[in-house]
Protein backbone atom coordinates (compact mmCIF):
# COMPACT_ATOMS: atom_id res chain seq x y z
CA UNK A 1 0.00 0.00 0.00
CA UNK A 2 2.28 2.68 0.66
CA UNK A 3 4.18 1.90 -2.52
CA UNK A 4 1.28 2.41 -4.40
CA UNK A 5 0.28 6.01 -2.84
CA UNK A 6 4.35 6.67 -3.91
CA UNK A 7 4.15 5.71 -7.26
CA UNK A 8 0.77 7.89 -7.30
CA UNK A 9 2.82 11.09 -5.72
CA UNK A 10 5.30 10.50 -8.39
CA UNK A 11 3.02 10.86 -11.02
CA UNK A 12 1.79 13.81 -9.74
CA UNK A 13 5.13 15.45 -9.58
CA UNK A 14 5.73 14.61 -13.71
CA UNK A 15 2.44 15.58 -14.48
CA UNK A 16 2.84 18.89 -13.17
CA UNK A 17 6.40 18.75 -14.07
CA UNK A 18 5.72 18.17 -17.85
CA UNK A 19 2.99 21.25 -17.42
CA UNK A 20 5.09 23.85 -16.20
CA UNK A 21 7.37 23.21 -19.25
CA UNK A 22 5.19 23.54 -21.90
CA UNK A 23 5.53 27.39 -23.21
CA UNK A 24 2.87 29.90 -23.08
CA UNK A 25 1.18 30.66 -26.16
CA UNK A 26 2.70 34.01 -25.82
CA UNK A 27 6.45 32.58 -25.11
CA UNK A 28 9.17 34.52 -27.33
CA UNK A 29 11.12 31.71 -28.32
CA UNK A 30 8.13 30.18 -30.27
CA UNK A 31 8.39 30.77 -34.04
CA UNK A 32 6.34 34.36 -35.06
CA UNK A 33 3.03 33.21 -35.45
CA UNK A 34 -0.36 33.03 -33.79
CA UNK A 35 -3.27 31.80 -34.24
CA UNK A 36 -6.22 33.93 -35.35
CA UNK A 37 -10.51 33.81 -34.43
CA UNK A 38 -11.05 31.21 -37.65
CA UNK A 39 -8.12 28.85 -36.40
CA UNK A 40 -5.46 29.54 -39.35
CA UNK A 41 -2.10 30.31 -38.09
CA UNK A 42 -0.63 33.63 -39.31
CA UNK A 43 3.10 34.88 -39.27
CA UNK A 44 4.37 38.05 -38.14
CA UNK A 45 7.50 40.15 -39.29
CA UNK A 46 8.86 43.49 -38.34
CA UNK A 47 8.59 46.88 -40.59
CA UNK A 48 9.19 50.09 -41.23
CA UNK A 49 7.89 52.62 -43.73
CA UNK A 50 10.31 54.00 -46.07
CA UNK A 51 10.02 57.12 -48.84
CA UNK A 52 10.60 56.24 -52.00
CA UNK A 53 11.59 59.65 -53.28
CA UNK A 54 13.79 61.07 -50.34
CA UNK A 55 17.47 62.44 -50.51
CA UNK A 56 19.85 65.08 -48.59
CA UNK A 57 20.40 67.94 -51.56
CA UNK A 58 23.58 69.38 -51.52
CA UNK A 59 25.30 72.35 -52.77
CA UNK A 60 27.38 71.83 -56.34
CA UNK A 61 29.43 74.78 -55.52
CA UNK A 62 30.76 77.11 -52.70
CA UNK A 63 28.93 80.80 -51.97
CA UNK A 64 27.08 82.11 -49.44
CA UNK A 65 23.20 81.29 -49.51
CA UNK A 66 21.15 84.11 -49.94
CA UNK A 67 17.46 82.40 -49.62
CA UNK A 68 16.05 79.21 -48.09
CA UNK A 69 12.78 79.86 -48.32
CA UNK A 70 10.97 76.34 -46.69
CA UNK A 71 11.23 75.33 -43.29
CA UNK A 72 10.90 71.82 -41.05
CA UNK A 73 7.84 70.05 -42.21
CA UNK A 74 6.89 72.86 -45.17
CA UNK A 75 5.60 71.10 -47.98
CA UNK A 76 7.12 72.21 -51.53
CA UNK A 77 6.12 71.53 -55.37
CA UNK A 78 8.68 70.13 -57.61
CA UNK A 79 10.40 72.77 -59.06
CA UNK A 80 10.38 75.49 -56.65
CA UNK A 81 13.65 76.78 -55.56
CA UNK A 82 14.33 75.48 -52.20
CA UNK A 83 17.96 77.50 -51.88
CA UNK A 84 19.81 80.05 -53.82
CA UNK A 85 23.12 81.44 -53.39
CA UNK A 86 24.75 84.76 -54.08
CA UNK A 87 26.09 84.72 -57.99
CA UNK A 88 26.65 88.08 -58.13
CA UNK A 89 30.31 86.95 -59.67
CA UNK A 90 29.30 84.45 -61.86
CA UNK A 91 26.61 86.67 -63.12
CA UNK A 92 29.27 89.24 -63.91
CA UNK A 93 31.69 86.75 -65.50
CA UNK A 94 28.66 85.40 -68.08
CA UNK A 95 27.53 88.63 -68.76
CA UNK A 96 30.96 89.50 -69.93
CA UNK A 97 31.26 85.87 -71.71
CA UNK A 98 28.01 86.98 -73.47
CA UNK A 99 29.42 90.33 -74.91
CA UNK A 100 32.74 88.38 -76.01
CA UNK A 101 30.71 86.62 -77.98
CA UNK A 102 28.72 89.03 -79.58
CA UNK A 103 31.67 90.74 -80.20
CA UNK A 104 33.77 87.17 -81.96
CA UNK A 105 29.93 86.99 -83.85
CA UNK A 106 30.29 90.49 -85.28
CA UNK A 107 34.16 90.03 -86.23
CA UNK A 108 33.24 87.29 -88.40
CA UNK A 109 30.55 88.15 -90.31
CA UNK A 110 32.43 91.29 -90.69
CA UNK A 111 35.74 88.84 -92.41
CA UNK A 112 33.10 86.40 -93.97
CA UNK A 113 31.97 89.75 -96.20
CA UNK A 114 35.84 90.67 -96.87
CA UNK A 115 36.59 87.51 -98.26
CA UNK A 116 33.58 87.70 -100.36
CA UNK A 117 35.56 90.36 -101.81
CA UNK A 118 39.20 89.04 -101.73
CA UNK A 119 40.25 91.90 -98.82
CA UNK A 120 41.05 88.88 -96.50
CA UNK A 121 42.23 85.08 -96.54
CA UNK A 122 40.84 82.04 -95.59
CA UNK A 123 43.13 81.96 -92.49
CA UNK A 124 41.16 85.07 -91.15
CA UNK A 125 37.80 83.82 -91.48
CA UNK A 126 38.91 80.40 -89.50
CA UNK A 127 40.34 82.22 -86.45
CA UNK A 128 37.28 84.63 -86.30
CA UNK A 129 35.20 81.26 -86.36
CA UNK A 130 37.42 79.40 -83.50
CA UNK A 131 37.31 82.86 -81.35
CA UNK A 132 33.55 82.67 -81.49
CA UNK A 133 33.60 78.86 -80.74
CA UNK A 134 35.66 80.06 -77.92
CA UNK A 135 33.60 82.75 -76.17
CA UNK A 136 30.53 80.61 -76.90
CA UNK A 137 31.73 77.46 -74.74
CA UNK A 138 33.06 79.81 -71.96
CA UNK A 139 29.37 81.23 -71.79
CA UNK A 140 27.59 77.82 -71.51
CA UNK A 141 30.51 77.25 -68.50
CA UNK A 142 29.51 80.39 -66.50
CA UNK A 143 25.27 79.77 -67.62
CA UNK A 144 25.87 76.07 -66.00
CA UNK A 145 27.44 78.01 -62.77
CA UNK A 146 24.72 80.51 -62.84
CA UNK A 147 21.93 77.68 -62.85
CA UNK A 148 23.77 76.25 -59.76
CA UNK A 149 22.81 78.84 -57.99
CA UNK A 150 19.58 77.57 -57.42
CA UNK A 151 18.31 74.68 -55.95
CA UNK A 152 15.22 72.57 -57.12
CA UNK A 153 13.02 70.44 -55.56
CA UNK A 154 13.14 67.33 -57.62
CA UNK A 155 10.03 65.91 -56.75
CA UNK A 156 6.56 66.99 -54.30
CA UNK A 157 7.49 66.74 -50.98
CA UNK A 158 8.48 68.08 -47.14
CA UNK A 159 11.55 69.25 -45.44
CA UNK A 160 12.85 66.62 -42.84
CA UNK A 161 15.72 68.85 -41.99
CA UNK A 162 17.13 72.09 -42.92
CA UNK A 163 21.14 71.35 -42.04
CA UNK A 164 22.28 74.95 -43.52
CA UNK A 165 21.09 78.60 -42.70
CA UNK A 166 20.39 81.50 -44.51
CA UNK A 167 23.29 83.36 -44.97
CA UNK A 168 25.65 81.00 -44.03
CA UNK A 169 28.93 80.27 -46.49
CA UNK A 170 28.84 76.81 -47.26
CA UNK A 171 32.22 74.72 -49.33
CA UNK A 172 30.97 72.59 -52.31
CA UNK A 173 29.48 69.22 -51.59
CA UNK A 174 27.99 70.69 -48.34
CA UNK A 175 24.32 69.12 -46.87
CA UNK A 176 21.61 71.64 -47.47
CA UNK A 177 17.97 70.23 -46.86
CA UNK A 178 17.03 66.32 -46.09
CA UNK A 179 13.65 65.84 -48.21
CA UNK A 180 11.21 63.49 -48.46
CA UNK A 181 7.88 62.73 -50.51
CA UNK A 182 5.27 61.14 -48.11
CA UNK A 183 3.26 60.32 -50.92
CA UNK A 184 5.43 57.78 -51.83
CA UNK A 185 5.91 55.34 -49.40
CA UNK A 186 6.86 51.55 -49.13
CA UNK A 187 6.81 48.64 -46.59
CA UNK A 188 10.76 47.19 -45.96
CA UNK A 189 10.68 43.78 -43.73
CA UNK A 190 12.98 41.56 -42.74
CA UNK A 191 11.64 37.64 -43.22
CA UNK A 192 12.81 34.43 -42.20
CA UNK A 193 14.76 33.11 -45.34
CA UNK A 194 12.59 30.01 -45.05
CA UNK A 195 9.84 32.18 -46.30
CA UNK A 196 11.44 32.97 -49.30
CA UNK A 197 9.71 30.28 -51.40
CA UNK A 198 6.15 31.27 -49.80
CA UNK A 199 5.87 34.39 -50.43
CA UNK A 200 5.46 35.84 -54.10
CA UNK A 201 5.00 39.44 -55.47
CA UNK A 202 1.61 39.98 -56.15
CA UNK A 203 0.54 38.25 -52.50
CA UNK A 204 -1.27 40.90 -49.94
CA UNK A 205 -0.63 40.62 -46.16
CA UNK A 206 -1.82 43.26 -43.35
CA UNK A 207 0.16 45.85 -41.80
CA UNK A 208 -0.55 47.55 -38.73
CA UNK A 209 1.88 50.67 -37.63
CA UNK A 210 2.36 50.99 -33.97
CA UNK A 211 1.62 54.86 -34.03
CA UNK A 212 -1.71 54.40 -35.96
CA UNK A 213 -3.10 50.83 -34.67
CA UNK A 214 -5.00 50.54 -37.59
CA UNK A 215 -4.26 47.73 -40.27
CA UNK A 216 -3.50 48.50 -43.81
CA UNK A 217 -3.44 46.11 -47.19
CA UNK A 218 -0.31 45.70 -48.41
CA UNK A 219 1.27 43.97 -51.50
CA UNK A 220 4.74 41.97 -51.97
CA UNK A 221 6.67 44.22 -54.24
CA UNK A 222 9.82 42.37 -54.30
CA UNK A 223 12.02 40.13 -52.46
CA UNK A 224 15.87 41.07 -51.66
CA UNK A 225 18.74 39.77 -54.19
CA UNK A 226 20.59 38.50 -50.31
CA UNK A 227 20.26 36.42 -47.84
CA UNK A 228 21.38 38.02 -44.46
CA UNK A 229 24.25 35.41 -43.11
CA UNK A 230 24.27 36.09 -39.82
CA UNK A 231 20.36 36.54 -39.38
CA UNK A 232 19.22 34.54 -41.79
CA UNK A 233 16.74 37.12 -42.89
CA UNK A 234 15.60 38.54 -46.10
CA UNK A 235 14.58 41.72 -47.19
CA UNK A 236 10.50 42.34 -48.37
CA UNK A 237 9.68 45.22 -49.93
CA UNK A 238 5.69 46.10 -50.10
CA UNK A 239 3.49 48.79 -51.33
CA UNK A 240 0.61 50.40 -49.82
CA UNK A 241 -2.23 51.76 -51.92
CA UNK A 242 -3.10 54.54 -49.99
CA UNK A 243 -0.35 56.93 -47.64
CA UNK A 244 -2.66 59.12 -46.52
CA UNK A 245 -1.52 59.83 -42.76
CA UNK A 246 1.15 58.13 -42.62
CA UNK A 247 5.01 58.99 -42.58
CA UNK A 248 8.47 57.77 -43.74
CA UNK A 249 9.57 55.95 -40.27
CA UNK A 250 6.63 54.62 -39.25
CA UNK A 251 7.42 50.87 -37.77
CA UNK A 252 4.86 48.27 -37.34
CA UNK A 253 3.67 44.45 -37.67
CA UNK A 254 3.27 42.51 -41.09
CA UNK A 255 0.48 39.39 -40.52
CA UNK A 256 0.42 37.13 -43.40
CA UNK A 257 -1.97 34.45 -43.40
CA UNK A 258 -0.90 30.75 -43.44
CA UNK A 259 2.12 30.43 -45.03
CA UNK A 260 1.37 27.48 -47.57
Amino acid sequence: MPRFGSWVVGLAFVTCAVQAQTPAPDDPLLENSAVGGSGQASSEARGVLRARDQAVLASELPGRIVELPFSEGESFKKGDTLAKFDCSGFQAQLNAAQAASRGASEELSHNKQLAALNSVGRFEVARAEAKVSETQAQSQVYQVQVKRCSVLAPFDGQVVERKVQRYESVAAGAPLLDVVDNRTLEIHLLIPSRWMGKLKPGQTFSFVPDETGQPLDATVKRLGARIDEGSQTLLLVATLPNATGLLAGMSGTARFAELK
